[in-house]
């Protein structure tokens, strides 16, 4: 993986992450265009640059990560499911990942299923936040769980959940950033520290494969800075999309690029 490929996955990874069309499809299909060697580092990579994104929300949202300890206890509850359900899957969750056509066609259903809420869930002026209870936020933990399959995407799972719950647009996307900020950081450190990677035939802990040269860590360091910035900016102008047009035009989206990658992947 050159540099130049690196920085377009990273910047990928900053403008998807926090959207409702699935980074993981996203960065997968770019890699799939650019004929990047599927390798265990290239895996590794588009796992671990997640940690830049989770930290563009902490300082968008500092105010709330560093208001009271007691904001961290709905968290904890919400991201129960997805951790227990991902450690159980994980081997099936990785042989989808190599696999770009199911991704696509999980990407055009939940752009369908996105057009049909719409009506559900309309534009309309917004409604006074709702405290988010520990019992909402372990419903909404469950439809995260939803994004294990690759495509379906972890923000669109949680926007569902959370107006399902009785959010606001604007507060179901918000509380989908702070989710995934355990959640991701979990994956993150399971994938840096506790998952092995196959490499050159041998089985390789993440953080190996990042100082086994000076070449991985100053691509994994430039991914993360990358997705960090472009996370910044996609964050803000994806709260005022989502208020102004709702869940509509994110279906034609995936749909659109399902449609897309179907194409150029036949």
């Amino acid at each position: 993986m050159s540099y130049l490929e690196a920085v377009c996955i990273a910047i990928i990874e900053g403008l998807t992450e926090f959207l409702p069309v699935s980074s993981t499809a996203h960065m997968i299909f770019t890699s799939t265009f650019f004929g990047i060697q599927d390798d265990g580092f290239v895996k590794m990579f588009q796992v671990s640059i997640q940690f830049g994104a989770i930290l563009a929300i902490v300082v968008l949202y500092k105010s709330y990560f560093f208001s009271s300890l007691s904001v961290y206890i709905p968290l904890a509850i919400g991201v129960i499911p997805a951790l227990l359900l991902g450690a159980l899957f994980d081997d099936a969750i990785d042989q989808v990942l190599e696999k770009p056509v199911p991704i696509a066609i999980a990407l055009i259903i939940g752009g369908i299923v996105f057009i049909f809420l719409h009506r559900i869930f309309p534009v309309k002026p917004e409604q006074p936040s709702v405290p988010v209870t520990r019992l909402k936020a372990f419903k909404i933990g469950l439809w995260q769980c939803l994004a294990l399959m690759p495509g379906t995407s972890r923000a669109a799972a949680c926007l569902i959940g959370g107006m399902q719950q009785g959010l606001s647009r604007q507060q179901a996307a918000e509380f989908s950033f702070f989710l995934a900020v355990p959640t991701l950081l979990a994956v993150t450190f399971y994938s840096l520290f506790i998952k092995s990677w196959h490499q050159d035939g041998a089985l390789i802990k993440g953080f190996h494969l990042i100082t086994e040269s000076h070449y991985n860590l100053i691509i994994f360091m430039l991914g993360n800075l990358i997705a960090f910035g472009i996370a910044l900016i996609a964050v803000k102008y994806f709260i005022r999309l989502l208020t102004r047009y709702g869940l509509q035009i994110w279906g034609w989206y995936r749909i659109s690029v399902g449609l897309i990658m179907l194409f150029l992947l036949h």
